[in-house]
């Protein structure tokens, strides 16, 4: 069987994001993640907080069956199957597939690492009002990766990286946290907490 796949900086990052997590959520409930990519963060967290319900999602299609694996593997109750999920699709999830209970299912947490910076600008929006959607009141928003701040120096490892990003998709970079604040507002959504973490990263939780 060939070995899946494999992101170091996910299995870096796991444990902060992790103790971020159990200090920001209650202690149970259900959680949809949105772009799950390789899964090392949907087992970790299912194995860590097995009061929760995770569903892991990814948009690209190619990555299912190698996420779908690793889930399997993991043998978690709390942890679903994966489903294509494309935040720009006006119905999540996407393509005819369906959430446990339905469509219209509610989360507790919606989490999603690293997506903003390498997908154009318009998923910013489409994620912010995809939560608003498929939010329990009193659900959060989670998101995780590098930001750019005003007033705030940027690291120079963080300058580079939005640099290289801007380089291979005229699309991607690194996103202004002002400006990812502004989409959620529109979608009803308010900046709750920032948290600083390892790496030059920013741990951020939205609200209604």
């Amino acid at each position: 069987m060939p070995e899946l796949p494999y992101s170091p900086a996910a299995d870096r990052n796991k444990q902060s994001i992790l103790d971020a997590l159990t200090r920001i959520l209650g202690q149970h409930g259900t959680a949809l993640e949105i772009a799950s990519g390789t899964g090392q963060h949907a087992t970790w967290f299912a194995a860590s907080m097995p009061q929760w319900t995770w569903q892991p999602t990814d948009a690209d299609p190619r990555t299912l069956p190698a996420l779908a694996t690793r889930v399997a593997e993991a043998a978690l109750p709390n942890l679903r199957a994966p489903l294509l999920l494309d935040v720009m699709s006006p119905r999540w999830p996407s393509h005819g597939s369906a959430f446990a209970k339905g469509e219209e299912e509610k989360f507790d947490a919606i989490y999603c690492a690293n997506m903003l910076h390498i997908a154009p600008w318009p998923t910013c929006a489409a994620l912010m009002q995809g939560a608003a959607r498929h939010l329990r009141p009193g659900g959060l928003l989670i998101t995780y990766g590098p930001y750019l701040e005003d007033d705030v120096p940027t690291a120079p490892s963080n300058t580079a990286f939005d640099e290289d990003l801007r380089a291979r998709n005229s699309a991607w970079g690194i996103r202004r946290l002002e400006d990812v604040a502004a989409e959620a507002r529109s979608a009803g959504l308010a900046l709750r907490e920032r948290h600083a973490m390892p790496a030059n990263n920013l741990l951020l939780v939205f609200g209604f």
